[in-house]
């Protein structure tokens, strides 16, 4: 097992992978940016190294500085959160060069899995369904005119080395296919170097279920149930729960053996989401497989009781699954909120600033995980997410009434902060979702005009 883990992110994952390691007796190391030399995880951390100056490309993007850290702190692993170089093959490589483990799948693994057209590709060969689209990524703008054309209006297009919802574009009508097209490969190139582009038929009612699964580097797997993130904005998830309201019978159970079937197949290790898109027939469709640790992965924490950072480094150390599959049976209903610092009655617009009041929930069966605190400044050089409330309970409309009583509580507060609380218990009390009859299109659907509770 490792003595030291370097944890190359920030906010509160950083400050999750630091509690983990204390509990296996792990030394942690953090590294950090200018900007978050006051944060929990570097005040809580073993040790703390400073990599850079606030924007990301500079810290929390810089492979070199962070490998260096790693170096300097003699850490034998690293674990890159999510998000950042948490996908990286290259990263993972660079860090295999120095002897340093990278907590994640092998980066042969990660390389053709996080390219989503490849992803598609290798998906197909493992026997998963995939939405009709490009076998491989778009080349030109005539060959997208061309599987559009094909397959039929709407279309989606899709960075195939993104991830996070970043630049896709929906395409209802042939004329619009060009700048969609310049746009989509536009902010693929901006976002993750990497202008290429996918396409495939868009549903216009859908479900958003991913399967949790967790592999061993002995050809060892299991899935531990499904999670549905169908509430969402602009393809970002602000709800996430499990189980699945209002699927099909047995529909999960064949998704989570297929999921693990193909994670076998391609030699997958550590933790990993696989994410389909369910149709109002039913039927499932893969979309893509996170190489890393999800941000909804505490609901599925709260159902199994299985602590997934702890095996993802358990996994990576070398130990084979402790798990079977007859092992793991999820127990009631959890539900996760992230609370960002937004301000929904402005478009969602950031609203940094420093934090003045932060009184989390409380009470039976409510998690929060947050690395806010009074004095903490929100700073616009990263993501605006200021935690994750999460809640347990033994049946779905119990969760829901304490989620809502929950986010009631939630007081974050400070010169020009504001946050999406409020506008999560409209999602909780709306009909649709209320009788787990929503779709992927929700917040169209919602009125936002309306006042948020609270």
């Amino acid at each position: 097992m490792f003595n030291t883990v370097l944890i190359a992110n920030r906010g509160e994952i950083a400050l999750r992978i630091v509690r983990t390691c204390r509990e296996l007796g792990i030394r942690s190391v953090i590294v950090h940016s200018t900007a978050d030399r006051d944060s929990a995880a570097v005040r809580l951390a073993d040790q703390a190294i400073q990599i850079g100056p606030s924007p990301a490309k500079l810290s929390y993007l810089n492979a070199a500085a962070i490998v260096e850290a790693a170096v300097q702190a003699e850490a034998d692993a690293i674990h890159p959160g999510y998000g950042f170089l948490s996908e990286d093959p290259d990263f993972a490589e660079i860090c295999a060069s120095h002897g340093i483990t990278f907590i994640g799948p092998p980066p042969a693994v990660m390389a053709r899995l996080s390219d989503k057209a490849e992803a598609r590709e290798v998906m197909v060969a493992a026997g998963l369904p995939v939405l009709p689209g490009s076998p491989t990524a778009l080349s030109t703008l005539t060959e997208a005119q061309e599987v559009a054309d094909a397959i039929g209006y709407p279309v989606m297009l899709k960075a195939a080395a993104g991830g996070g919802g970043k630049g896709m574009q929906v395409v209802r009508d042939r004329r619009d296919l060009p700048r969609a097209y310049r746009d989509c490969r536009a902010t693929a190139q901006s976002a993750f170097g990497d202008g290429r582009v996918y396409l495939e038929r868009y549903l216009e009612t859908a479900r958003h279920v991913e399967i949790q699964v967790l592999c061993d580097l002995y050809g060892n797997a299991v899935h531990l149930g499904e999670r549905d993130c169908s509430v969402q904005r602009r393809h970002q998830k602000l709800v996430e729960e499990t189980p699945a309201p209002e699927l099909p019978p047995g529909l999960a159970a064949r998704m989570g053996e297929a999921a693990v079937r193909a994670a076998i197949a391609v030699g997958y290790s550590g933790v990993g989401t696989f994410e389909f898109l369910v149709d109002p027939e039913g039927e499932a469709y893969f979309m893509e497989i996170n190489c890393r640790i999800q941000v909804e992965h505490p609901v599925t924490e709260m159902v199994t009781g299985i602590d997934l950072i702890r095996e993802q480094i358990l996994v990576a150390g070398g130990r084979p699954l402790s798990l079977r599959q007859e092992d793991i049976q999820p127990r009631g209903a959890a539900i996760e909120c992230r609370i960002n610092a937004e301000d929904p009655d402005r478009d969602f617009r950031p609203t940094p600033g420093v934090i003045e009041e932060f009184v989390p929930p409380g009470g039976a069966f409510v998690r929060v995980d947050s690395h806010c605190y009074p004095g903490w400044r929100v700073t616009p050089d990263y993501d605006s997410l200021l935690g994750k409330v999460v809640v347990w309970a033994p049946d779905r409309e119990q969760a829901i009434a304490r989620m809502d009583r929950a986010l009631a509580e939630c007081r974050v507060s400070g010169p020009g902060v504001a946050t999406t609380a409020g506008f999560l218990r409209d999602i909780l009390l709306n009909p649709l979702f209320a009788s787990g009859k929503h779709s992927t299109s929700l917040v169209d659907q919602m009125n936002l005009d309306a006042p948020a509770a609270g």
